[in-house]
C-alpha cells in the first residue's frame, strides 16, 4: 500500500490506481441491478466517502432546452420575459449562473439575441448543440463562450443507440471537444446516462482523458453528470452506477475535476431529483442544473424553485436570491403560457400554504409559525391561507376574513366574534342541505354582506382603494 499526501483534502490517503477505458466486447448493462421486468435494484457495497462541499456552488437553468421540450413551444416573449425573471432572481452574485438555449430554429435565435441584447452578467446565456462543426460556428456567431454537447456513456446508449464500442466512442466525442477547443468554445460534455454505465471501465478513463486536454488547451472543460433515467441514490454505501456521491467523488479523487467545472443533471422519475441534486453539492459538485418548476420530459428535471430554497437551506442565507419572483415565475407559467401547476406542488402550487382544518387554521389565527413552514409572505409574497369548507371551524373563517381584508392587529377578527360565529352557521347549513364542495371568495364576501352589511361595505372599500393603488 502506498500513502500519499492529498493536498486537495489535506489527507494521507491510499494512492490509487488510474483507471483506463476497458473496451470491452459486449456492453456491460447491469443486469442484476436493472432487470427491466421489475423495480430497478438499489446495490450496496458498505462503502462510503466524505463529504466534500465546494466553498461556492451555483445553479444552472435548463428551461429554455430541456424543459421546452416537453411543453408546447415557447414564444420568444416567453423566453424573454421568464429569463428577465431568471435574472432578478438570481440576484447581483448569480446563483443561478447560467441559461442553456437552443439555437436551430429561427424562433430559438431571435429568443437568444433578444435576451443577449439585455446585456445581463447572469444566467450567462450557453448553449446546446449537435457535434457539428456548422454547430459550433453557429456558436460563435453569437458570441456565446461555451455550449453543451451530447456524450452519452452508458453501453445502453454506446452500443444500443449509436451501435459503437467504447473505444470508437470515446475517439469520437474526444474530436468533437478539440474541434470546441479549435473555436475557441467551452465544451460542456454531457455524460449522458451515467447511472447505467461503467464508472471504472469508462466514464473516469474519459474524464481523465478531458481534463489533459482542459490542462494543454488552458479552457475549462465542464462534465455535466447527466441522471438521465432518475436512477441515482443517495443511501450511505450505495453501489456505483447508482451511487450519487460515489459518482461525485470519483470525478474529484479519481479524475481530478475540479468542482466548478463539474455539473449534476437529475431527473425525477423515481422522486429524487431533488435530494440527488444537493448531495451532489455536498459531495464536491459546484453546480446543479433545474428547470423552472421541474417541467422537462416524463416526470420532469430538477425543479429550480426548489434548489434555490435547498441553497439558502445549507448555505444558511439566499445568497442576494429574490426568492419573492418564484412566485411570479409560477403565475407566469399559468397565467400567461396555459401551463397548470399541481396545486400541492411546494412553493409554487396554489395550496401550498393553505390549510382546511380548523384546528390547523386555530394554529395560523393565534401564531403562523406554528403551521406555515416559514414566513411565506415576507420571502415568497406569498402570505398563508385556509380554504373554507366544513372542516374549517370558526378559526377558519375567522382567518379567511382577517387574511382576504388584510386585517392586521386589534381590527382582525377573533373566532368567537358574532359575525364569525353567523357566518358558521349559515356554512353549517349549506353542508347539512347535502354542498361538499369548498367556499368560493365570493360566496363568503356575500355571506358576510348578508350578515353584516355595514362591516362589508367598509372592508370591502378599503380592499377596492387598496387595489386601485395597486
Amino acid at each position: 500500500m502506498i500513502i500519499k499526501y492529498n493536498k486537495h483534502r489535506n489527507l494521507l490517503e491510499e494512492h490509487v490506481y488510474k483507471p483506463t477505458l476497458q473496451d470491452v466486447a459486449q456492453p456491460n448493462l447491469y443486469r442484476k441491478i436493472f432487470t427491466y421486468g421489475s423495480i430497478p435494484k438499489t446495490p450496496f457495497n458498505m462503502r462510503t466517502v466524505q463529504m466534500n462541499p465546494p466553498k461556492e456552488f451555483y445553479i444552472t437553468d435548463t428551461t429554455f432546452r430541456d424543459g421546452q421540450q416537453s411543453c408546447e413551444p415557447f414564444t420568444t416573449e416567453n423566453i424573454v420575459e421568464l429569463y428577465k425573471m431568471l435574472h432578478r432572481l438570481s440576484g447581483p452574485r448569480g446563483i443561478i449562473r447560467q441559461s442553456e438555449f437552443f439555437l436551430y430554429t429561427e424562433q430559438d435565435r431571435k429568443a437568444v439575441e433578444k435576451c443577449l441584447e439585455l446585456g445581463y452578467k447572469y444566467p450567462e446565456i450557453t448553449s446546446w448543440i449537435r457535434a457539428s462543426e456548422k454547430d459550433f460556428e453557429l456558436v460563435k456567431s453569437f458570441g456565446l463562450k461555451e455550449t453543451g454537447i451530447l456524450t452519452s456513456c452508458s453501453d445502453y446508449h454506446i452500443f444500443k443507440k449509436m451501435n459503437l464500442t467504447r473505444k470508437k466512442a470515446l475517439d469520437k466525442y474526444l474530436g468533437i471537444v478539440k474541434m470546441a477547443l479549435d473555436k475557441g468554445i467551452v465544451p460542456r460534455c454531457h455524460f449522458e446516462d451515467i447511472t447505467r454505465a461503467d464508472y471504472f471501465g469508462f466514464v473516469v478513463p474519459f474524464a481523465i482523458e478531458l481534463m489533459k486536454l482542459s490542462h494543454e488547451s488552458g479552457i475549462p472543460i465542464k462534465i455535466r453528470a447527466c441522471d438521465t433515467m432518475g436512477y441515482g441514490v443517495t443511501f450511505p454505501g450505495t453501489s456505483l452506477p447508482r451511487s450519487v456521491q460515489g459518482i461525485i467523488y470519483g470525478f474529484r479523487y479519481y479524475a481530478m475535476v475540479p468542482a466548478e467545472q463539474l455539473e449534476w443533471h437529475g431527473h425525477n422519475d423515481f422522486y429524487k431529483a431533488v435530494v440527488n441534486s444537493a448531495t451532489a453539492w455536498l459531495y464536491g459538485c459546484a453546480s446543479v442544473n433545474c428547470t423552472m418548476l421541474g417541467i422537462g420530459e416524463r416526470t420532469g428535471n430538477t425543479p429550480l424553485e426548489a434548489m434555490c430554497m435547498e441553497y439558502a437551506s445549507l448555505k444558511g442565507h439566499a445568497g442576494g436570491m429574490n426568492l419573492s419572483v418564484i412566485t411570479e415565475i409560477a403565475e407566469y407559467f399559468e397565467n400567461e403560457m396555459g401551463i397548470d401547476i399541481p396545486p400541492r406542488t411546494p412553493f409554487v402550487g396554489k395550496n401550498f400554504n393553505v390549510t382546511k382544518a380548523g384546528i390547523h387554521a386555530d394554529g395560523l389565527l393565534k401564531d403562523q409559525e406554528i403551521y406555515n413552514i416559514f414566513d411565506t409572505e415576507k420571502l415568497l409574497n406569498r402570505p398563508p391561507n385556509v380554504v373554507v369548507d366544513s372542516f374549517s371551524g370558526l378559526a377558519g373563517i375567522a382567518f379567511w376574513l382577517n387574511r382576504f381584508y388584510n386585517l392586521k392587529g386589534e381590527e382582525q377578527f377573533d373566532k368567537k366574534d358574532e359575525i364569525i360565529v353567523k357566518m358558521k352557521d349559515l356554512l353549517d347549513k349549506a353542508y347539512a342541505g347535502g354542498r361538499t364542495t369548498t367556499m368560493s371568495d365570493k360566496e363568503l364576501q356575500d355571506m358576510l354582506k348578508q350578515i353584516a352589511p355595514e362591516k362589508y361595505k367598509e372592508l370591502q372599500s378599503r380592499l377596492d382603494k387598496k387595489k386601485k393603488k395597486e
